[in-house]
């Protein structure tokens, strides 16, 4: 049985959402959070509230063990991406890329024996 929780259109970079994502993916949820509150990215706390989500919807949808979950797939796809333009010299503009992500988290329990 898995759970899932996504958000979308989270106005931060992937790349920069992915860091975060790599250091708790495989991880039990307990360990992963106290991962999640002792790193200093910006990312950190919108990737802890989709995993909180994740977990409630494991614990009142499917009536899982919240000790027994860990994190079976976390991944960020690209969202869409604002452009906006910066004037430059010589009366030229450069286009700025504003990116945004969809970041899901997917529990599952884990096997006992």
């Amino acid at each position: 049985m898995q759970a899932k929780a996504v958000a979308k259109q989270v106005r931060i970079a992937p790349r920069k959402v992915r860091l975060v994502i790599d250091l708790i993916r495989g991880k039990q949820v307990g360990e992963a959070i106290a991962i999640l509150r002792h790193t200093p990215k910006a990312a950190s706390p919108v990737v802890e509230k989709v995993l909180n989500s994740a977990i409630a919807n494991a614990e009142h949808n499917y009536e899982m063990d919240v000790n027994n979950l860990v994190i079976s797939e976390a991944f960020v796809d690209e969202g869409v991406t604002l452009k906006r333009f910066r004037p430059r010299a010589m009366g030229r503009a450069s286009r700025i890329n504003k990116r945004s992500s969809h970041i899901t988290i997917v529990v599952s329990e884990k096997k006992e024996g």
